[in-house]
């Protein structure tokens, strides 16, 4: 029996609940929390070897060495199994593609008055936002480990690069910190964007007023975000 429809013509799950709109599949979730799981060993155990306060709390430094090694080395790792998922395939390619309404997204955001003006940001499966912080720690995760390999095997290179190595790896891994500070900050304010990540799907109305271009794709407009 098909189910009721709401006002805007989108089904509903019961009299009042509205739909929920798929979002992520399973692998791409487990894609997602083992990277989360291997940056946050990678920054938990730097920040050990690096604050002094923390590494006499913790001690064992070979320990948390070895850790932050192997947790880096294998970070790209279950995004390169995860490529065997089509879905996962296509939501890179949405992230590697940029449209006006991203430029639109991003004055909206960046200037207060336009904000005001235009309640309403167009943005597609992933905002602009998104998108940049994708491709930054993409390609951050990429200089990190190129620095880190450097440091780690120490034959690889003369003196002189492992040292610009190791000033490039450190701020890096500031810089790092922080924008997954701000990315994680950003989810703490969207609880239904943290659901759709849990659980793969999110509720119909989140989805019109925070992705509506995405919502348009769905449903078969093929102007929306590709």
């Amino acid at each position: 029996m098909p189910r009721p429809a709401d006002r805007t013509g989108e089904p509903t799950t019961g009299d009042t609940a509205p739909a929920r709109i798929p979002r992520f599949t399973r692998a791409e979730r487990r894609v997602h929390r083992a990277t989360a799981t291997l940056l946050t060993l990678c920054i938990l155990t730097a920040a050990c070897l690096y604050l002094p306060f923390l590494a006499e709390l913790v001690g064992r430094r070979a320990l948390l060495v070895t850790v932050h090694e192997w947790s880096g080395i294998l970070l790209p790792v279950p995004l390169l199994l995860g490529l065997a998922s089509r879905a996962l395939r296509a939501d890179l390619t949405r992230l590697n593609r940029y449209g006006p309404h991203d430029r639109r997204w991003l004055h909206c955001v960046l200037r207060p008055a336009l904000r005001r003006r235009h309640a309403a940001r167009p943005s597609g499966k992933f905002n602009a936002g998104q998108k940049l912080y994708a491709a930054w720690i993409a390609g951050a995760a990429l200089v990190m480990m190129a620095t880190g390999l450097l440091m780690w095997f120490t034959h690889l290179a003369p003196v002189i690069w492992r040292t610009g190595a190791t000033f490039v790896h450190d701020w890096l891994a500031l810089a790092v910190i922080i924008a997954v500070a701000g990315h994680v900050w950003m989810a703490f304010g969207d609880p239904e964007a943290r659901r759709g990540m849990r659980t793969g799907s999110v509720d119909a109305q989140w989805a019109r007023r925070e992705h509506p271009l995405w919502v348009h794709k769905e449903r078969g407009d093929h102007r929306g975000d590709p």
